[in-house]
């Protein structure tokens, strides 16, 4: 067999390892750093790389076996585009340097794929999306492979599968590759027409844009944004801006509150569980919801999303930024139950730990900073959710109890409403009820 024959051998054996979509947000991640190297020998599960999304650091596993053939993307290189080839992947026994030559037919195809869009587009309207998908499959097959349920979903969306970037197993498409697909420039190039009308829409989105650091000769030093910081200084700006914010405090005592906290450590001592204030916080908002269907909701433009239990989205401070882990239906769960969640989720997402779905979604918010001092505090909404709880520290103040003036434990709790969906006297409403199951604690446990 001649060498050319044996490198077009090799280059139909050769797997594309592409850049992974590792949440429903994102769409660009920095290939942080490689934990393979080339002529490496992997199997699926094994590790390959850190990945920094719009979310959190988090590992990528293969799920392939086989040869690192060649690594495309370096370490440390950002903007790497979901879908993009970032390594190739070749079959046990080839060796190293032969994989060399392999990688380069990959390569070449994936680079191509987003040129002849308009090409084809001008042609005809209908095609943009075959030639995408015939791009991507190359090296592995000839069809698109799609699970029976992407398939299904997709056509009910009116999704081209060719358009869609596959995640799965050996590139194949799944139920998470169609609901985070968004149509992107094929879309926009075929509708030339309609582009000038829509198009100061997107230009209007990233107007902080032209923040530019101004030196005025203090010493500093510059610290590259992280993809985690660009996002939540992107989200927080579309937040403010786009949703009109209302804020309602309310005072709480929490003297009983502490005493039913000490109670039941007491009682889960052998179990090794011990509960925190915001433990049980996070009970009281969930009910509190339940309670207030009218705050439990999300603005969807002409349509309001009315949810039937209370999924506690908690902030939770890592190095990269801040990150919310969910407490799934809240409002079922016990109190103990919400401390052993809340203890794993918070550990793993300092780790970087944590799955999508994890963090993904949430019908409520809560964020405290009572640990830290901070009295009182308007907390930004974090959409597409239409509330989010913010907790102040609690500490002794004089307080009217049963009519005369004494010493109680008082902590403020500000809840930001999405006013486009909440009105005032639900948001009202709410906060009554938060502060009546916290001053009357046993209904946590009922």
């Amino acid at each position: 067999m001649s060498n050319r024959q044996k490198q077009e051998s090799l280059a139909t054996m050769a797997i594309n390892i592409q850049m992974p979509a590792l949440s429903p947000t994102m769409e660009e991640g920095t290939l942080a750093k490689w934990l393979v190297k080339e002529g490496d020998t992997v199997k699926s599960g094994d590790l390959l790389a850190e990945i920094e999304t719009d979310k959190a650091t988090m590992e990528f596993e293969a799920v392939d076996e086989g040869i690192i053939g060649k690594i495309v993307i370096p370490e440390g290189t950002d903007n790497v585009k979901v879908g993009e080839v970032i390594a190739v992947l070749i079959e046990e026994g080839e060796s190293v340097p032969a994989a060399g030559a392999s990688a380069a037919a990959p390569k070449a195809e994936a680079a191509p794929a987003p040129r002849p869009e308009p090409e084809v587009t001008k042609a005809a309207a209908a095609t943009p999306a075959p030639v995408v998908a015939s791009a991507a499959p190359a090296a592995a097959g000839d069809r698109v492979k799609a699970s029976p349920l992407a398939r299904r979903i997709a056509a009910q969306a009116g999704v081209e599968l060719g358009a869609v970037t596959g995640t799965g197993p050996g590139g194949r498409i799944v139920k998470a590759d169609i609901e985070g697909f968004k149509p992107g420039s094929v879309m926009a190039e075929k509708a030339p027409a309609a582009a000038p009308a829509a198009a100061p829409a997107p230009t209007a989105a990233p107007a902080p844009a032209p923040v530019h650091a101004q030196d005025f000769g203090i010493p500093h030093e510059v610290e590259k944004l992280s993809n985690m910081r660009k996002t939540i200084a992107r989200r927080l700006t579309e937040s403010k801006q786009q949703v009109p914010h209302i804020y309602l405090t309310v005072d709480i005592r929490l003297d009983a509150l502490l005493k039913l906290r000490g109670e039941l450590n007491a009682a889960l001592s052998s179990t090794g569980v011990k509960l925190s204030v915001n433990d049980m916080l996070i009970k009281a908002l969930a009910k509190a919801l339940i309670a207030c269907p009218k705050v439990n909701v999300q603005f969807a433009g002409d349509q309001l999303l009315k949810f039937k239990r209370a999924d506690v989205s908690v902030a939770v401070s890592i190095p990269a930024g801040l990150i919310t882990p969910i407490i799934t239906d809240a409002g079922s769960k016990s109190i103990s139950a919400i401390s052993t969640v809340m203890k794993d989720l918070a550990a793993r997402a300092k780790d970087g730990k944590l799955k999508p779905e994890e963090f993904t979604g949430g019908t409520a918010s809560l964020s405290n900073m009572g640990m830290m001092g901070i009295k009182q505090f308007e907390a930004v909404i974090n959409p597409p959710q239409a509330m989010i709880m913010a907790i102040g520290a609690g500490e002794q103040r004089p307080y009217v109890i049963d009519g005369a003036l004494g010493i109680a434990t008082v902590m403020s709790a500000t809840g930001s409403f999405d006013h486009r969906a909440v009105d005032g006297a639900d948001g009202a409403e709410l906060m009554k009820v938060f502060k009546e199951l916290v001053e009357a604690p046993l209904g946590l446990v009922a």
